[in-house]
């Protein structure tokens, strides 16, 4: 068979919802591109606080994973989250106004870059402890068993976290009362500035599973699809089995560890930075998109046109939104009881 031929055949396998899917997880990963790169202007103008980190590079892993989620699951993210927010639905806007602290953000401006929260669509938070929202996830994923539910919980977290005793007691847990969680490490190579060969006895992050007697997979995490069916297999083992799963999901952050790091230079060469850039997930997306004939370079120009539109809006909804009111400094502090 000819390669026109297998091509074509390719193409009428592909039915029409699969096809607009995989062009939605392109203009998902475009949008989070775009807005990463908005929010890094914004901050170098002084329009965000705090801390910032990027996630440039990385799309593909929470796009192909929470699009193999349901509406009821949660997740947990670490403080490098923006992306994860904008895949599960939360509105340029709204993460926006919060990276600038406004009254109208996610969180009404008090959490800012690294705490974006939605319990409506169980987002439930980034977080800025190095790996403390691990145990939590491993709570969520308790209460979801314990209520009889198809739930499921999902954390994400870097590979430094994977050295803190939190992240070893969690996935005992998990393991040993079989619960229906996915801990997601996304192993972009870097804990700040330190290696993982420097910092990690061993380098296959999945095999720390083994401890546990968990699942565990090895994935290309700049392949939005191979994420997403490792993600899908990951999610059908919690669901029917309540057997959590480890996906070390291998990737690369172009950027800085923050907006207070250089990009090369310092830790790792232009040239290593350069040699991941070859295999940019929206690339790689792109160019398997235009060889199953599914867009065409225009189409990627037309899509890419919309998001920078659409995040320039959200630029300037969060730049006009208004600051929160004094009081709500003391809100939110405790949990508000019932009288009786």
């Amino acid at each position: 068979m000819t390669s026109t031929k297998a091509e074509k055949q390719k193409k009428k396998s592909l039915d029409d919802a699969t096809a607009q899917r995989w062009r939605d997880w392109l203009r998902q990963m475009l949008l989070i591109r775009r807005f990463e790169e908005k929010a890094g202007e914004a901050y170098s103008l002084g329009k965000i606080g705090g801390f910032c980190h990027l996630y440039i590079g990385q799309e593909a892993v929470a796009v192909g994973s929470i699009a193999a989620l349901g509406a009821g699951d949660y997740i947990t993210a670490s403080y490098r989250e923006h992306g994860h927010a904008l895949a599960r639905g939360m509105s340029s806007r709204s993460v926006m106004a919060e990276l600038f602290g406004k009254a109208d953000g996610c969180s009404a401006g008090k959490g800012g870059s690294m705490h974006l929260f939605d319990v409506s669509l169980g987002f439930l938070g980034g977080h800025g402890i190095v790996g403390g929202h691990i145990p939590l996830t491993t709570g969520m994923a308790f209460s979801a068993k314990y209520r009889g539910t198809d739930e499921v919980a999902v954390c994400y977290f870097g590979e430094a976290a994977v050295n803190n005793g939190a992240f070893h007691e969690a996935l005992n847990m998990a393991a040993l009362w079989k619960l229906p969680a996915i801990y997601i490490c996304e192993n972009n190579r870097y804990g700040m500035g330190t290696a993982l060969e420097r910092a990690s006895a061993i380098y296959d992050i999945s095999e720390r599973a083994c401890s546990y007697d968990m699942a565990n997979e090895v994935v290309d995490g700049q392949d939005v699809l191979t994420v997403y069916q490792a993600m899908e297999r990951a999610v059908t083992r919690a669901r029917t089995e309540k057997h959590p799963t480890l996906l070390e999901i291998r990737t690369y952050r172009f950027m800085g560890h923050s907006m207070s790091d250089p990009i090369h230079g310092h830790y790792r060469t232009r040239e290593e930075v350069e040699e991941h850039r070859k295999r940019d997930p929206l690339i790689v997306w792109g160019d398997r998109l235009k060889a199953e004939g599914l867009i065409d370079e225009d189409g990627i120009k037309a899509i890419d046109a919309d998001v920078i539109s659409e995040v320039e809006d959200a630029y300037q909804f969060a730049d006009k939104a208004p600051d929160p009111e004094p009081g709500m400094l003391f809100t939110d502090v405790y949990a508000p009881v019932e009288d009786g």
